[in-house]
């Protein structure tokens, strides 16, 4: 089992993922504000007790747009030759930190990147012992960072760039000193007064004393740490091994509070300070991650902790299946995290081109924060194609909403967004292991006839379309279009699954659905459970782009066949919960008049149908 960046390292015994985020906001004002000024004391002395007073007037928005920029933790977590000579997790230096800076200024700045995010480890030597200060508050290691957390702050912001910091979640159980070690700011607390008397542990590897928010020292804690960043001048905090999630559910590791305490501390500060949650976060809190943070991570970690940065088999290719459900989530103030992006370093990536840039597709249609974890100073050039497109980049950045699957999650996808212009953003991926063609149907983008079509990757003009584009892909390769239609919509029937009409076998039944038409749906598809749409007219034979409209808390699949005939397993991928309906367009051979489409779950369990829409022309 994977976990995230901080515990697992030398001494405790788990493996190393990480997670990245941002935090949190001035979010619930609806305002940015403008950052306070650093303060001059060095990071271990107390910091001062006023803030300054909020400004509203210039400052954008938090999170208006998916964030930009790099991550130490790639570089960090790998056992690439010579990345940590010094053992494992040993990249992480200053000197390491301020080349990266230098390198994203002049490499990657002029196209939006901008925060320098500083990740596990800062404040722990290379046997991986903690530093605090004597408020038990972390402490930058003086090997590591020696001249101290402010003063890389203020060498990225000399360079235009933003500053990130990382914390794992709760009261590291090496800071509590048996609960006498006083809070700052205050007369009478001590860590024995922020945490649950049994000593309760919290987070995804139980590296932290849970804390306990109905205690009123609980909340000045999260604010001394609030303030210490805000005065060294970090723009940006990862909060790791937050849940429900990082493989860890139940009261114990619910850590709401938590984050909830880490908004009104950032806010308190007067300093704008964007807060990512980590990782594999549950998608039941959804909104409560949307409530008190701007990002959150909806999967494991991107690394595969090998001789590489990354691997696709290893955790790259888990987002095609985990990104879909998530989608409906994210917009300006909080943004779905699907990790690191490397795909800038050839070799030390782990990755071929093709699989590089599907990588970077899905990352920009998913309008994922771009945050790479390679090593800037060495990027080559096809990397730097990719991380500079600047028409991919304006998918990402600009007001194109996330893209999600219009077909099956099988090998070959087709992912789109509508654009707020009226043309389409569309990418073809074949997933599968060898080449194949992959096409995408006008008819799953809503119209009919021609469109225009621009390929974003190469820049080019590929003319005008009938009806479809198809692409002869290698490997785990991609496609990146606009497509601007010249067409009309499409007309369809719609026939509910719920329709006495229907046909229900096995254990198919008929059971209330909030989110789905007409208030219901039919469920128990499952070994062997049927159902089958019949009188499903068409006035001339062809193949149908037929839209399914389903609930599924999991990604599940079906067999779809028409009239009885051979069969077509699909894959559809989660809502999210069994209270969200999604779509997708599934191609079926139909005769003219009067046709049957079944859905079988055959020998395991398929997604509860809401309804289909058929097109009324092939």
């Amino acid at each position: 089992m994977r976990s995230s960046s901080y515990s697992a390292l030398p001494g405790r015994g788990l493996r190393a993922l990480v997670v990245m985020a941002v935090t949190a906001a001035l979010a619930t004002a609806g305002t940015a504000v403008q950052a306070a000024p650093d303060t001059d004391g060095a990071q271990a002395t107390t910091t001062s007790a006023a803030a300054p007073a909020p400004e509203t007037a210039t400052a954008p928005a938090l999170a208006a747009k998916p964030y930009m920029g790099w991550s130490s933790w790639s570089m960090q977590s790998s056992k690439y030759p010579g990345l940590n000579p010094n053992g494992d997790y040993s990249y992480l230096t200053e000197a390491n930190v301020l080349k990266q800076a230098d390198a994203m200024a002049r490499k990657l700045k002029p196209y939006g990147y901008e925060y320098v995010n500083i990740d596990a480890g800062w404040w722990r030597d290379q046997a991986w012992k903690p530093e605090f200060d004597e408020f038990g508050r972390q402490k930058a290691d003086p090997v590591r960072f020696p001249r101290g957390m402010k003063a890389v702050a203020d060498h990225v912001h000399a360079k235009g760039l933003k500053a990130g910091i990382y914390l794992p979640v709760g009261l590291e159980k090496e800071a509590y000193g048996e609960g006498k070690v006083p809070i700052w700011n205050t007369e009478d607390c001590t860590t024995a007064d922020i945490v649950h008397g049994d000593l309760r542990t919290t987070n995804g590897w139980d590296s932290a004393y849970k804390i306990d928010f109905s205690r009123p020292c609980a909340q000045k804690y999260i604010d001394s740490q609030a303030r210490l960043f805000a005065d060294w001048g970090y723009d940006f905090l990862k909060l790791d091994g937050v849940g429900p999630g990082s493989f860890k559910n139940g009261d114990q590791y619910n850590n709401v509070a938590d984050v909830a305490a880490w908004q009104k501390a950032i806010a308190a500060t007067g300093r704008p300070i964007h807060l990512e949650l980590s990782w594999s976060l549950d998608i039941g809190h959804a909104e409560d991650w949307k409530k008190y943070s701007n990002g959150w991570r909806i999967d494991t970690d991107v690394e595969c902790y090998c001789n590489t940065l990354v691997t696709w088999e290893n955790s790259v290719d888990d987002r095609w299946d985990d990104a879909p459900a998530w989608t409906r989530h994210a917009g300006p103030g909080g943004w779905n995290d699907l990790d690191t992006l490397n795909v800038g370093n050839g070799e030390m990536d782990g990755l071929t081109k093709a699989e590089r840039q599907s990588y970077a597709t899905l990352w920009a249609i998913a309008k994922s924060p771009l945050y790479t974890g390679d090593d800037l100073t060495r990027l080559d050039s096809y990397g730097l194609s990719l991380l500079t497109n600047r028409e991919v980049i304006a998918v990402n950045q600009g007001d194109t909403p996330p893209a999600k699957p219009v077909t099956p999650s099988d090998p070959q996808q087709v992912w789109a967004a509508k654009n707020p212009d009226g043309s389409h953003t569309v990418a073809l991926f074949n997933l599968a292991d060898s080449p194949a063609a992959v096409t995408a149907d006008w008819a799953t983008l809503g119209f009919t006839g021609k469109a225009s079509v621009r390929d974003l990757w190469n820049h080019e003009n590929l003319g005008t379309h009938q009806n479809k584009i198809t692409q002869a892909l290698p490997a785990h390769g991609s496609r990146l279009f606009t497509v601007e239609p010249r067409g009309s919509a499409v007309t369809a029937t719609g026939i509910e699954a719920e329709s006495a009409a229907n046909t229900l076998s096995g254990n198919a039944s008929v059971a209330g659905c909030s989110a789905c038409s007409e208030g219901h749906k039919v469920g128990g598809l499952y070994l062997g459970g049927k159902l089958t749409f019949n009188d499903v007219v068409v006035a001339k034979a062809g193949t149908y782009q037929i839209k399914v409209t389903y609930v599924s808390g999991d990604a599940r699949s079906a067999d779809v066949l028409a009239n009885g005939g051979g069969a077509t397993r699909h894959k559809f991928a989660a809502t999210g919960d069994w209270g969200t309906a999604n779509s997708v367009y599934v191609p079926v051979s139909l005769k003219a008049g009067a046709n049957t489409i079944t859905f079988d779950s055959g020998s395991s369990y398929a997604p509860d149908i809401d309804r289909i829409d058929v097109p009324k022309t092939a």
